[in-house]
């Protein structure tokens, strides 16, 4: 049975489609990884989820590379400059707005808002129950 889905040359699948396969496994990883570091409250996590998303970008972009210089992965058409500088100035804009809105809401005090009643909460950073 195993041998009748073994290709031509002997081997599970061809060496394009297994590395276009983890080519994509690696760009949701990477999307897999923000995510969690943008939801992760813990430095350490945070750090953590950080570091493998870089090494998981790294990794990717190799593949990518060595496909593309054995011709196995062409890219896309390129992008016009200024459709890049559009989405560019688009993304500067709402960074600069999300930065606007923190100060305000940090500066700005509501006639509710009050002290808190309870201490600080202690991370547990050293607690192997809790990431």
């Amino acid at each position: 049975m195993y041998s009748q889905s073994l290709s031509t040359n002997g081997s599970f699948m061809q060496e394009q489609d297994l590395l276009k396969s983890i080519l994509a496994d690696l760009r949701r990883t990477a999307r897999e990884y923000t995510t969690a570091t943008t939801e992760s409250s813990c430095p350490n996590i945070r750090r953590m989820f950080t570091d493998l998303t870089n090494d998981t970008l790294r990794l990717q972009g190799e593949l990518f590379s060595v496909m593309q210089q054995n011709n196995m992965y062409s890219a896309g058409s390129k992008a016009l400059r200024q459709d890049v500088d559009k989405q560019i100035q688009s993304a500067q804009q709402t960074q600069q707005k999300c930065q606007q809105f923190i100060q305000e809401k940090n500066t700005q005090s509501s006639p509710y808002s009050q002290a808190p009643n309870v201490p600080q909460h202690q991370a547990n950073y050293g607690n192997p129950y809790y990431m």
